[in-house]
């Protein structure tokens, strides 16, 4: 039976992070992540947890230290948002080449200019491809379940992770949350064991790589990210046997018979959920298909929930601002076409950027656009902000 308890998203990170208890914590404050080391900081001077607590002068820093520790052997995590992440960029991309599964939570924050500390997905969008897995959540408690899942993923396949959720919506408001008690935690985590370490064998770490060598590491980084995949599942498995919480890449909501669907990521999911429950009572067919996992993109899981609609909008909380779509949107375009999918219209939706409001009745407005599209088989605009004014 699990333990019932009061957290915002941010502590309930912290508090999964001291149940861990990992070796290293590289530490530097941002808005709104700066609770996680504050809590995880409060548990190291209590003496309950055994973290070397590294507070240092930069975001940059900050993942260079985990870096080097998970390099030597260690588990190691950090914690960012918005241009903290962006700072952190060029060793983003250095800990998934050279295989660390470093464990970074992300509290999602729009990027600047201008200068705005609320959530929108610009921070984690803009650094998708840097080779890490990441994971969003809906709730503080998908939040807290991610994270306890999150080190088995990474080091399953050897790459680092991001779990991201929305900052000040989950990072500070306070849900009802289930904790596993602290002993599950320790088994199902279990130990980091590597095959390779400073410490233990002469290694080269982020060598030069010549193009007789390059092409072939990336290769294989792709390939892990290819199988991470199925330890997704795995993994997500043997929590709910665990917790009796399941989850997968993506969750389907009321998509059995649906002709209209949205596609979203995070927090807005509950949101769009309420939508989707009022519009069902008025007898329409819609649905909401959110997706848990954006790394790796479940592409043929995706096509097959939207093989059946008629029209379909994906909501993206960031801009790629390639004049044409959204980055969840150019993904989703690009599985339907992959899958051979016949033809559903499709919109993209920017919406909720620098933290304006999304309310149920946006999505409902969305559904009506799609509605339309449905009748007359014309997409009209298929690029589209919501909610702003023009």
């Amino acid at each position: 039976m699990g333990i019932r308890e009061r957290l915002s998203g941010n502590e309930a990170i912290a508090y999964a992070m001291k149940q861990i208890d990992p070796d290293v914590m590289g530490a530097f404050p941002i808005t709104p992540s700066t609770e996680i080391p504050q809590y995880f900081s409060s548990y190291v001077d209590n003496g309950e947890v055994n973290t070397e607590f590294i507070a240092v002068e930069s975001e940059h820093s900050a993942l260079s230290t985990c870096i080097g520790a998970q390099a030597a052997g260690a588990r190691a995590v950090s914690a960012t948002s918005s241009c903290g992440l962006i700072y952190m960029a060029e060793m983003l991309y250095v800990a998934a080449s050279n295989r660390l599964p470093i464990t970074l939570a992300v509290s999602c924050r729009a990027l600047s200019g201008p200068i705005n500390i609320n959530n929108d997905h610009s921070d984690a969008m803009s650094v998708r491809d840097c080779g890490w897995l990441m994971l969003f959540a809906e709730t503080n408690q998908e939040a807290y379940d991610n994270y306890l899942q999150a080190m088995r993923i990474g080091e399953a396949v050897g790459l680092p992770i991001m779990i991201c959720q929305d900052g000040f919506i989950t990072s500070h408001a306070i849900e009802n949350i289930e904790l596993v008690e602290d002993d599950k935690v320790k088994a199902f985590v279990g130990e980091y064991t590597p095959q390779h370490t400073l410490l233990k064998n002469p290694m080269a770490v982020g060598p030069y790589a010549t193009p007789v060598y390059y092409i072939e590491s990336k290769r294989q980084q792709a390939q892990a990210m290819i199988d991470a995949k199925r330890v997704v599942r795995a993994v997500a498995d043997e929590f709910a046997r665990m917790t009796g919480r399941q989850y997968d890449l993506l969750e389907s909501y009321r998509m059995e018979d649906a002709e209209r669907a949205i596609v979203i990521m995070g927090s807005s999911a509950g949101t769009a959920k309420q939508a989707v429950d009022e519009l069902r009572e008025l007898g329409e067919k819609v649905g909401l298909i959110k997706i848990r996992c954006f790394r790796p993109f479940p592409a043929e899981e995706l096509a097959q929930a939207l093989r059946n609609t008629l029209a379909f909008g994906v909501m993206d909380k960031a801009d790629s601002f390639n004049a044409h779509c959204g980055p969840i949107y150019a993904e989703t375009a690009a599985a339907l076409y992959a899958q051979g999918v016949g033809a559903p219209k499709g919109i993209s939706y920017i919406y909720g950027l620098g933290g304006r409001d999304v309310r149920v009745e946006s999505i409902k407005r969305v559904f009506s656009d799609l509605e339309e599209i449905s009748r007359t088989g014309e997409t009209g605009e298929t690029y589209r902000y919501l909610d702003v004014r023009e």
